[in-house]
């Protein structure tokens, strides 16, 4: 008769796992899996240095194991000594087939088969598998190396509105096989070198040519057991090896998590609309995917889009990830509930806080490097602070270095700027020759980091700054450009800035019957091509000419200019690259610059977007003011020659050059000595000083400035709506320049539709008597516009009317 009820067995609390790797990764794993008290044992296959010395539940294994039939040993090894789970790091050996080789013999492993593994081991794969199942990824097209010619003519065909590509070798390249070319002459070199030169070997036997992202990265590392996914807190790397993200591209310089920029909306995408999905599609394709799924993600202004897949724990991300994990999460429980499909039954916990690992790496690396030099790290490092252990070994019961990579002294604290500076404190207590490491890890989130609600003083609640606005930066700015700004200085204004207004003393400007003049205006999308281009000196001349401009053609002489900059978050150095042109275009135009407002708001812009907005006030003699009443039928009309397409008509302009396929940094079709960006960026002609003398001598009758709306809307405004003139321009007496016939011509734009668009190489038109035609262009040239000739003339009849519109541009 039985003396208990029947129950479950207990759970094994007698667990060896068999871990796979050598890097700082595996020690990271080794640490927490240790922690755990279902776990007797942790064999590190191979180990380094530091999982040597861990002792307690982990020793290192030394057993040579690779692709088949070399997992025969290891898989031998396993069964003789009871192995109950095994953890491959690296994805080398899952790609192999190390879960197929371990789940013949019946051993669990924390990884996926062969076929799942090919999300990371194939990136044509991958980027087939996202398309068709509807995953936010960058668009792309494959080749194999047979296609070598058609992948150049795709790259060639500028097939992106970026006017960028990305060059992948489909295969494992041990993280280097992702080339980011700028121009179209470096895409094809990157295409040469992986299809041609074979540079990453049979890695590059398949190509993917992706579009060029743009946004802030994020690793997502998240748990899988075919069914649910469960991710980590997103982390975010340093690839390169110098500072300020410089240098050459390694396995990783550093790492913290969780990611400021992860918010929970953006996290809620990445598992909604790609991890979900993604192990949803895993299974419909019949190939379940078990283990870490971790994933890089591009922060789109579109929102989160994947850039790659990797099967296994990410290094460095792992090892400041683990230092999150909470006492009571057994990450040994969490993978035997992956292998088992019962991920949900477990539960997941975090610290409270920020995790950082900086790697320290050998002398040269990641090119050739020393290997064999001892170490010295001081046994009593601070409370908080782990040292992982990666290209290290112990020769002559010495710590020497082994690696490129060879420790990655990690720390958590409650906010992100603790734990950095802890860390960095524990970098201070190791020394070997050539230690070298990044001194910025985590700098792009410390400074956008808003200061902490706990700092504010006395009562403790939130500031400006930790809503998104940083005061601080403001201030720099202004600090910054008063130089610049105090050299617009005229009669009637100091060109101080920083306070509340800014003052114009008009009797110092001599004025004795004034009319004041004012105009506003923008830059339009051309600050756009300024964004796209990275190129932001130019776009502030732009802003003060559009608005000058429209001053000088009712007479008045610019006296003062205001600005408005707005953004999300401000970019103090290109802040004051739009300034320093801004201060520019007033010396250009002879006003002071006399004030301006910075507008940081947090969430009205998309990334590093920003806008501007100007005002200009005027003054003109009340007997000076133009259009003067006297115009007639017979006057003539004097053009002065555009410095391009000035700050209008961008909108089409962009969109002959995308449907052009051409890149910003291409050599421009119609100017071989100017890249596409920077004669787009060309800016706008500012035509005060040739033009106020002669309107102070009285030789002008009126003028108009050649924007938006092109002669065919901008000249009939010189006239009273009660006039009965129009205008008759002669479009045979100038060649029109090279760029106005290339976007005629690429666009399939009419002669029309271009006089009716754009200034098509005149930005200002004046009338004049006939009798004063040779005074005025004598004024126009003496005073610094050498490019003014006679046009056309005032006939009867409103509107414009063309000669040579037929063949214009022919």
């Amino acid at each position: 008769m039985a003396s208990e009820l029947t129950a479950f067995p207990p759970p094994s609390s007698d667990i060896s796992v068999l871990l796979l790797g050598a890097g700082g990764r595996e020690h990271a794993l080794a640490f927490k899996l240790a922690q755990s008290k279902r776990v007797s044992k942790v064999f590190v296959c191979p180990g380094n240095g530091g999982t040597a010395l861990m002792g307690g539940k982990v020793s290192n294994l030394s057993l040579p194991w690779g692709a088949p039939p070399a997992f025969a040993s290891v898989v031998d090894w396993a069964k003789s000594n009871s192995i109950d789970l095994v953890v491959p790091g690296p994805e080398q050996p899952l790609v192999d087939g190390v879960e197929l080789a371990f789940r013949k013999v019946g051993i669990p492993v924390f990884g996926p088969s062969p076929a799942a593994a090919l999300l990371e081991g194939s990136k044509s794969l991958s980027k087939e598998f996202m398309a068709r199942h509807v995953i936010p990824t960058a668009q792309f097209r494959s080749f194999v190396s047979s296609q070598y010619k058609e992948a150049v003519e795709y790259v060639q065909s500028n097939p992106f509105p970026s006017g960028r590509v990305v060059i992948k070798a489909s295969g494992l390249a041990a993280g280097k096989g992702v080339l980011i070319p700028e121009t179209n002459e470096e895409a094809l070199e990157a295409l040469k070198s992986v299809m041609v030169d074979k540079e990453f070997g049979d890695a590059g036997d398949e190509v993917v040519v992706e579009e060029y992202l743009t946004g802030p990265e994020i690793s997502v590392l998240a748990f899988s057991d075919g069914y649910t996914i469960v991710p980590m807190p997103a982390a975010q790397d340093h690839k390169r090896i110098g500072e300020g993200d410089t240098g050459l591209n390694t396995g990783g310089m550093g790492a913290y998590a969780p990611a400021p920029v992860a918010t929970k909306e953006i996290m809620e995408s990445c598992v909604k609309d790609a991890l979900e999905p993604t192990i949803r599609g895993m299974r419909a394709d019949g190939h379940p995917f078990v283990g870490m799924l971790f994933t890089g993600f591009m922060i789109t202004p579109e929102g989160p889009k994947v850039l790659e897949y990797n099967v296994r724990f990410g290094d460095p991300e792992t090892q400041a990830l683990m230092l999150l994990l909470d006492d009571e999460t057994d990450l040994a429980e969490v993978m035997l509930a992956c292998v088992e499909r019962r991920l949900d039954s477990v539960k997941l916990g975090y610290k409270e806080g920020y995790a950082v690992s900086v790697v320290l790496a050998s002398e040269g690396y990641p090119g050739s490097y020393p290997k064999g030099v001892a170490m010295t790290i001081n046994p009593e490092m601070p409370s908080g602070v782990q040292v992982f252990h990666a290209g290290t070994t112990i020769k002559d019961n010495t710590g020497v270095t082994d690696g490129g990579r060879v420790l990655a002294v990690c720390a958590s604290a409650s906010t992100l700027r603790e734990a950095v500076d802890l860390a960095y404190q524990g970098v201070d207590q190791i020394s070997f020759a050539g230690k070298t490491y990044r001194r910025d890890i985590a700098y792009r989130a410390l400074a956008a980091a808003p200061v902490p609600a706990s700092s504010a003083p006395n009562t403790g609640g939130l500031t400006y700054a930790a809503a998104g606005v940083d005061v601080d930066a403001g201030n720099d700015l202004v600090e910054l450009i008063k130089p610049v700004v105090k050299t617009t200085r005229r009669p009637g204004a100091d060109s101080v800035i920083g306070g509340f207004g800014g003052a114009f003393d008009l009797s110092a400007a001599g004025y004795a019957d004034p009319i004041l003049v004012s105009g506003t205006d923008g830059v339009g999308t051309k600050l756009r091509v300024a964004l796209d281009a990275g190129k932001h000196s130019t776009v502030g001349i732009d802003l003060v000419a559009m608005s000058v401009n429209d001053l000088i053609v009712q007479g008045a002489e610019p006296l003062y200019f205001l600005d408005y900059y707005a953004c999300s978050k401000l970019d103090v150095p290109v802040a004051a690259d739009v300034v320093t042109g801004i201060a520019e275009g007033c010396l250009q135009a002879g006003c002071a610059l006399i004030g301006g407002e910075t507008a940081e708001m947090p969430g009205m812009y998309h990334g590093d977007d920003y806008d501007l907005a100007g005002f200009a006030v005027g003054a003109v003699e009340r007997s000076q003011i133009l259009p003067t009443p006297d115009i007639k039928a017979g006057d003539a009309i004097i053009g002065l020659t555009s410095s391009g397409p000035h700050s209008n008509g961008f909108s089409l302009i962009r969109k002959i050059v995308s449907l052009a396929n051409l890149s910003l940094h291409e050599t421009a079709p119609w100017d071989s000595s100017l890249t596409v960006g920077d004669s787009l960026l060309t800016p706008t002609k500012i035509y005060i000083k040739p033009l106020l003398p002669g309107i102070k001598t009285g030789l002008f009758k009126g003028m108009s400035h050649i924007t938006g709306g092109g002669f065919t809307e901008n000249i009939p405004r010189i006239f009273d709506s009660s006039s009965s003139l129009g205008v008759k321009i002669d479009l045979t007496t100038y060649q029109l320049p090279q760029i106005w016939k290339w976007l005629m011509e690429t666009g399939n734009v009419e002669a029309k539709e271009m006089v009716r668009t754009f200034n098509c190489g005149v930005g200002m038109v004046i009338i004049v008597a006939q009798e004063k035609v040779e005074a005025a262009l004598k004024s126009i040239r003496e005073n610094g516009e050498g490019d003014a000739f006679v046009i056309g003339e005032v006939v009867e009849g409103k509107g414009v009317a063309y000669v040579g519109l037929e063949g214009f541009g022919q």
